[in-house]
Formats: structure tokens, C-alpha cells, sequence
């Protein structure tokens, strides 16, 4: 497993140990008049304990709880997700280039082309595109061939790299959700105090509200920033897995130019 699979895992594990800490939260205190120590510990409690259960949640993060509760589990999915499916294996294989570089060498490219469709890789796809328009224009040149193969490369690519965007759309949306719930409790605060009078408890619940409200953007922020540190760390294996791929890509073709070259060679030399 590589580092960055680590660091994946560690994140997660993380994020999972965050969500986990509202259930401890839940447990229920010691009553106050069985021994005094329990006065003492008071101040010592989290004050934001009750914000970490899921019931405490959605009634300090208002409306907006429940699409960021979504968000984290659509953002915890695809971070699974990812870690298991962007990988080298469904990208490009040492045994499948075995197996072509093999079959191209004998020139069975209908072999090879069966090969292809029984594997579910990225190289398989554009392999199989190559052949199948080499084996439908047996007149087409070389370079035709190569054009075919190109667009078929630079689309495996796209679809590669629009996989993980999701990541990154959930990164960037999630803080603009938390910023909206922010707004909308300012909002509703303000709306409150205005009906009442003036006075300290006014300003007491002023700043209330206010914590409260601030719940929802602190909440998108902590959807957010993961999804963008995972999405980044996917992005760049990506990257190199499309590396790889445009590096077996060239390795096909460059054995198919040999043996169009052979071909043409032993049609020059062949009697009319």
C-alpha cells in the first residue's frame, strides 16, 4: 500500500474518530447532589459537547444540519470509494502488457482484441478502440491508427480526472452551505432581538445566537477541508496513473508501427 494510501486512511480514520466523539458525548452526568466533586468537574466540561450528538447539532446548525449532514456522508463515501478504485490496476497492468506486447509480436490482434474485452482497464478501452478501427479499415495508415488511438487516451484521461471532481465540488460547496446556515442565523438572531427590548439578557442572547449561528459555518469548514486534502491526493495519483498510461500507450503503438512496417515491407517485396 502507498504512502499517500496511508495518509488516506489515517484522515478517515480521523474523521471518523470525530464523528464517533458525539457518542461519548451522550452519556449521561453524575448527578449533582450524590458528591461535591461533581461541582468542582463542572467547569472542567466540554461546553461544546452537546453540539457533537446529532440531536445537538441540527438544533444549533438550525435547517442547514441536514444537507451538511449529507455532504459528510457523500464526502466519506468518495473518499472510499477512491481509495479503493484509483488504482494502478484498474488503470493500466503489468500482466496485460504482457499479454499484448506478446500478441501483437504474433500478429494476433483478434486474440488481443478478445483480451481487451475481458479486461476493465483504462489501457484495455484504448487498446480495444485501436484495434477495432485497425481491424474495420484495413487500409487505414498508421497515422490514422494513431489519431484513433490519442482521442481515445485524452478521453480515458477526462474521465479519469471528472471522477474525483465530485471531491472537489463537495470541498467547495460545503463551506458555501455552512456560510449560508451562518446567515440565515444572523439573520433569524437579529429578527428576535428586535422584537424585544434592550437590555443585558438582549445582549446575552445577541451572543448566543451569534455561537450558534457560527456552528454552521465551522461545520462546512470541517466538510470542506478534508474533501479538498483528499481531493488534492487523488488528483496527483491521477495524475500518475495518466502518466503510466500515455507511457503504455506509446509502448502499443510503437510495436504496432513495427509491424505495420513489416507489413509493408514484405507487400513491397511480394511479386504482382
Amino acid at each position: 500500500m502507498s504512502s499517500r494510501s496511508l495518509l488516506a486512511f489515517a484522515l478517515l480514520a480521523l474523521v471518523f474518530a470525530w464523528m464517533t466523539s458525539g457518542a461519548l458525548a451522550q452519556a449521561p452526568a453524575a448527578p449533582a447532589a450524590t458528591a461535591p466533586q461533581t461541582e468542582a468537574a463542572a467547569p472542567a466540561e466540554n461546553p461544546y459537547a452537546a453540539a457533537l450528538t446529532l440531536d445537538g447539532f441540527v438544533q444549533r446548525t438550525g435547517i442547514m444540519a441536514y444537507p451538511l449532514i449529507i455532504l459528510s456522508m457523500v464526502t466519506a463515501f468518495f473518499i472510499v470509494l477512491f481509495t479503493f478504485t484509483v488504482r494502478q490496476g484498474t488503470v493500466v497492468s503489468d500482466a496485460f502488457m504482457n499479454s499484448a506486447d506478446a500478441l501483437i509480436r504474433k500478429q494476433d490482434y483478434l486474440g488481443l482484441l478478445a483480451v481487451c474485452n475481458r479486461r476493465n482497464e483504462c489501457i484495455a478501452r484504448v487498446t480495444a478502440k485501436t484495434l477495432d478501427f485497425a481491424t474495420r479499415n484495413p487500409t487505414a495508415s498508421f497515422e490514422e491508427v494513431k489519431e484513433v488511438t490519442e482521442a481515445e487516451g485524452n478521453r480515458q484521461s477526462s474521465l479519469l480526472l471528472a471522477r474525483i471532481a465530485y471531491l472537489g465540488d463537495v470541498g467547495a460547496v460545503a463551506p458555501m452551505l455552512g456560510l449560508l446556515g451562518t446567515t440565515l442565523g444572523m439573520i433569524t438572531t437579529f429578527h428576535e432581538i428586535s422584537n424585544t427590548q434592550y437590555g443585558g439578557s438582549n445582549q446575552l442572547g445577541l451572543a448566543q445566537g451569534v455561537s450558534e449561528a457560527l456552528f454552521c459555518t465551522a461545520s462546512g469548514l470541517a466538510i470542506g477541508i478534508p474533501a479538498l486534502i483528499f481531493y488534492s491526493i487523488f488528483r496527483g495519483k491521477v495524475n500518475r496513473l495518466i502518466s503510466e498510461m500515455e507511457a503504455a500507450t506509446t509502448h502499443i503503438m510503437a510495436l504496432l508501427a513495427v509491424q505495420y512496417k513489416r507489413a509493408a515491407r514484405a507487400a513491397a517485396g511480394r511479386p504482382e
